[in-house]
């Protein structure tokens, strides 16, 4: 199998793709602290008749982060570009974060002309049930910035950017945020903290939600609510499954997958 690697410039930043085979164009989104590597075993093994186009993220694999923190809707701004410049619809299939992105995407008006047919598994961008300590930790972190938002701006800025490196701080973030550094911290956070749930009615596309049962970073109540509020979505959960369900039942998941892309 040929593989093309090529460098898609938005705005300045180079974003690495892969691309390969012959057809309509599927694009693929892999999820946060991934890349499109973990996504290859299962593009490679779909037979169907399509250009697949793997896409890093800025940020993600083989894309450098972006200059500033960006949100969703800046990451669905530069997928869009890439669909643009391909000059034909596209059908997506995409993972946790990639999911968030593609709901964005989808929730607009132009995407009805770029878009087809979405795929989306273990996708982001509901709001979760959160357990007292998650509260806790919130409230912690509000009650650590307050002081210093009442000191003149530069002031402030200095005394916030002291308050984000020191211990305590640190043991109030999530895994995914400790790991990060730089401007994707930022990224974590603004992308995170918004919730597609007003978005969801403003999806035209035939969608179909297919989850593992045993996914505990996006469980099946959050697909239940993407697929109460997107009116054209379909769910299917794939017993044995985790959030990696296209690994974890990876033929269950590619027979779905073509039968989905081929109908």
């Amino acid at each position: 199998m040929d593989i093309n690697e090529s460098i898609f410039d938005y705005q300045g930043v180079p974003v690495k793709t892969f691309s390969f085979g012959k057809g309509k164009p599927l694009i693929i989104l892999h999820g946060w602290g991934a890349s499109s590597e973990i996504m290859k075993p299962l593009s490679s093994s779909l037979r169907l008749k399509r250009t697949f186009h793997l896409i890093d993220f800025p940020g993600f694999g083989h894309s450098p982060p972006p200059p500033v923190a960006w949100n969703v809707d800046d990451y669905a701004d530069m997928i869009q570009a890439y669909i643009e410049q391909l000059e034909r619809p596209v059908d997506v299939l995409a993972h946790s974060f990639g999911g968030r992105v593609t709901l964005k995407l989808c929730a607009r008006d132009a995407s009805t002309a770029l878009v087809d047919k979405v795929l989306i598994t273990g996708g982001a961008g509901m709001k979760p049930r959160r357990p007292p300590k998650y509260y806790l930790r919130k409230y912690t972190a509000k009650a650590l910035k307050f002081p210093f938002t009442l000191l003149p701006e530069g002031l402030s800025e200095r005394g916030l950017k002291w308050l984000r490196g020191t211990k305590v701080w640190k043991m109030l973030g999530s895994s995914d945020y400790k790991t990060l550094d730089g401007v994707m911290r930022e990224v974590f956070v603004k992308t995170v903290s918004e919730y597609l749930e007003p978005t969801l009615p403003h999806i035209a596309q035939e969608v179909l939600l297919l989850w593992g049962k045993n996914d505990d970073a996006t469980p099946v109540y959050q697909a239940k609510r993407m697929e109460k509020g997107i009116k054209n979505a379909g769910l299917a959960v794939i017993d044995g499954a985790g959030h990696y369900a296209f690994l974890d039942r990876a033929h269950q998941f590619k027979i779905i997958t073509e039968t989905f892309f081929k109908s």
